[in-house]
């Protein structure tokens, strides 16, 4: 008789789960049962937010058994006893701390696996807490914990460290599949940067769902949905806050504690959206800091991973170990200097001129009392007013339907491994393919490939197109040069649009939350390859503020 076993480890019952365990083969144990998401769709139909109307929630592609089941045998054995011994010594702690901790031999990598793989289990099976975040993970992780060295002495600081990867990110051990039903059964090798962080000892602990082609999809559809990994949620508020996108997963995953770390991908504002919104830290680099091999894409003129952390600490060990000039992509250069100790050396602020935008300071109260406590530790403020007037040209839409175009049909003649199960070739073939089950495949439509077709830009036309986005991109930040400014102070994702056109860094650190609870984030904008002075002042003002706080729901 099939026992249907809703998770046991959300109510802290392993001694019954491990029962049915022994009575009953993996085949018949049911973790999760698919549920009518109705009510809640009905609740959010007059959200405020109209890209918060939601369609669904639940996937309708994804079974959650089959995510979790293959590591299910062992995180049950990690008792709740060892979980709450390890808590303190874990929870919102940075990587330096945890290495610390598995010197000393307070645990071991393969707990601190075991630790987040709880949290996973715990959060993401009762569908009453589900930010429906995580897609995939690594069936080799605890294997590949074990065989791992008692201590990090030696290592790159990112050795051992569990990472969650936003699914567009090329991993041999699971599916790539952009969250689209399409490359669901997508094989393919490591990215560029997920072969990085293996070689320098980081664990791939799993896959994260995001805005389905990273935003690049429908027009309307909101932040965080994909046909594969359903609507992700936002653990400061569920169907309250947006997600941001569309590296939602990354976000989400990141703020509940789920993994020390994720990367996720920006063209423009996918980091720094999700990051803001969910309260974490997320760096966009200057395009070509890391490469895009193996990465499914919009855009290889302004596309570019990027890594979302808890803490600045974290968020410069990240970006380092993903290091590295590759020869596959046209965009890669060498670095010129290590980022990984960038924490050991917070900006002196009485040297740092940051760019303040005068309507900001008026149009948002957080804002302001950032700015003050900056001023206030000694850093030299810079009043400038926004150009208002000023926008991107139009063409800049232009630059991302070709490239995808051409981009998705590269990547799919060099990266996809099983042709036979991933049988299209290009964005008309794709278009073809959801058309076959639309209310599954593309609920919200998917006016934006549409729109590619229809695009008959020449190459001749793409290059003058591209030389128009870079220039006015930075144009809009003439003031860094003209007052001689360190860096511009923008919130969230609100100019991530220039930074994109210029293929200028941008570092996003949370700076409070709204009375309504919703989180904020101070963008810091610097020059092209800034990004160790970005996360030297970035450490300063953490250090200074500590505004980051747990999502209430997540904290057990």
């Amino acid at each position: 008789m099939r026992k249907y076993l809703h998770f046991c480890l959300a109510f802290l019952l392993f001694v019954g789960c491990k029962q049915e365990k022994e009575t009953t083969s993996s085949e018949e144990i049911i973790l999760w049962t698919p549920y009518n998401d109705s009510a809640e769709v009905a609740a959010n139909a007059d959200h405020e937010y109209q890209r918060m109307r939601y369609k669904f929630i639940q996937s309708k592609v994804l079974d959650k058994n089959e995510v979790f089941l293959p590591l299910y045998d062992e995180v049950s054995k990690f008792s709740e006893t060892q979980y709450e011994k390890m808590k303190p010594m874990v929870l919102e702690k940075d990587i330096r701390t945890l290495q610390a901790h598995i010197s000393k031999g307070d645990f071991t990598y393969e707990d601190l696996v075991l630790f987040y793989l709880h949290r996973i289990y715990k959060y993401e099976l009762p569908n009453t807490t589900t930010l429906n975040t995580i897609i995939a993970l690594n069936p080799n992780v605890l294997e590949e914990a074990r065989a791992l060295e008692p201590n990090a002495n030696g290592h790159h600081p990112i050795y051992g460290m569990p990472i969650l990867l936003k699914d567009n990110i090329g991993t041999s051990e699971m599916k790539t599949t952009a969250g689209a039903v399409v490359l669901k059964d997508n094989q393919t090798e490591d990215a560029f940067i997920t072969k990085r962080l293996k070689e320098k000892g980081a664990l791939i602990l799993g896959k994260v769902n995001l805005s389905e082609w990273a935003n690049y999809l429908c027009v309307e559809c909101p932040n965080g949905q994909s046909a594969v990994g359903g609507q992700t949620l936002n653990p400061y508020g569920r169907r309250v806050f947006d997600t941001g996108g569309s590296s939602a997963g990354s976000g989400t995953s990141t703020a509940a504690n789920y993994a020390v770390a994720a990367v996720g991908t920006e063209t423009s504002g996918s980091i720094l959206s999700p990051s803001s919104s969910n309260s974490v830290v997320g760096l966009k680099p200057t395009i070509g800091l890391l490469s895009r091999t193996g990465i499914v894409p919009i855009s290889s003129t302004l596309d570019t991973p990027g890594p979302m952390t808890k803490n600045v600490t974290d968020n410069a060990i990240l970006l380092d170990a993903m290091l590295g000039k590759d020869e596959a992509d046209f965009k890669s250069v060498a670095p010129e200097a290590e980022v990984a100790s960038a924490w050991k050396n917070p900006a002196t602020l009485s040297e740092i001129r940051l760019g303040v935008m005068k309507n900001l300071l008026e149009r948002d109260s957080l804002y302001a009392a950032n700015v003050e406590i900056l001023r206030n530790a000694g850093a030299q403020i810079v009043m400038y007013e926004k150009m208002d007037d000023y926008h991107l040209p139009s063409t800049f839409v232009t630059l991302l339907e070709v490239d995808m175009k051409n981009d998705l049909k590269r990547y799919l003649q060099e990266q996809v491994k099983n042709k036979d199960m991933v049988k299209v070739t290009s964005v008309a073939d794709v278009v073809e393919f959801n058309k076959q089950d639309s209310l599954v495949r593309i609920p919200y439509g998917q006016a934006q490939f549409e729109s590619i077709i229809e695009d008959t830009t020449t190459e001749e036309r793409l290059l003058r197109i591209k030389e128009d986005v870079l220039i006015t991109g930075r144009g809009f930040f003439d003031p860094m040069q003209e007052l001689n400014l360190d860096v511009v102070l923008s919130i969230n994702n609100y100019h991530a649009g220039f930074a994109a056109a210029a293929e200028y860094p941008a570092l996003t650190i949370p700076m409070g939350y709204m009375p309504t609870g919703q989180p904020e984030g101070l963008t810091f904008i610097g020059k092209p390859f800034s990004e160790e002075l970005l996360l030297q002042i970035g450490k300063s003002f953490e250090d200074l503020t500590k505004a980051r706080k747990l999502p209430e729901g997540y904290v057990d």
